[in-house]
This record gives C-alpha cells, structure tokens and sequence, in this order.
C-alpha cells in the first residue's frame, strides 16, 4: 500500500465486531457498496432525529428520559450534519476509469468480502 493512502473505515463490522477497512481507490465494488450503506444510514439517522424529536414534542416521558432523549437528539443531530457535510465535500468518482478493486483474479466475488479488506 502507498504510504500516501489511507485506509477508509467501511459501515460494517466482522463478524466479532471489530471495525474494518479498505485499501484503494474510492472507484470500486466495496467502496460503491460502502457508499450505499452509508447513504442508507444517514437517511435512517434522519428518519430517527425526526422520530426523535416528535417523542420530546410529546411531553410523554418523565423528565430524566426526555433529557436523555433530548441529548441523544442534539447528538445524533449534530453528527449526521458533519457527516453530509463531508460526504458532500468528497470528490465524485470517475465511473469511466477502469475498477481496480473488482478486477478478474483479485478475489472479488461480488460480495462484501475484498482482500484490500482488513478487519480488526
């Protein structure tokens, strides 16, 4: 690996729960997959926030829980804000340029699993 490349954390775990990582470029299967599932994870944490702030409009819950739920809002906010806005900063790959991670004889078998992968 290039000194120069970083590793990108990818929105899943092994299956023992430690994080895991891809090598490359940005341009192939497991990191439009990546993307994907992240998309798909902001829109939920969206969906949550929302969800979220309905309940403490409710005025339902005893105070020590809507002050939980309230802090956990502002948080759960706060990061999906940072997270569109670095997601929106990221160059948009070259979809024409030739896809070195999913290349015949790499290992790539179309699934989640990728040998520039490393869990824990």
């Amino acid at each position: 690996m290039n000194p120069v490349e970083k590793l990108r954390l990818l929105p899943w775990s092994s299956p023992d729960g430690k994080p895991c990582y891809l090598a490359g470029d940005g341009n192939g299967y497991v990191s439009r997959l990546a993307d994907e599932i992240e998309t798909a994870q902001l829109a939920s944490a969206a969906e949550l926030i929302e969800e979220a702030r309905r309940t403490l409009d409710a005025r339902t819950w005893t105070s020590g829980e809507l002050r939980l739920l309230a802090v956990v809002t502002a948080s759960l906010a706060d990061v999906h804000r940072v997270a569109e806005s670095r997601g929106a900063r990221l160059p948009v790959p070259d979809d024409d340029e030739p896809d070195a991670e999913a290349t015949p004889g790499n290992g790539d078998d179309g699934g989640p699993r990728h040998p520039a992968r490393a869990c824990g």
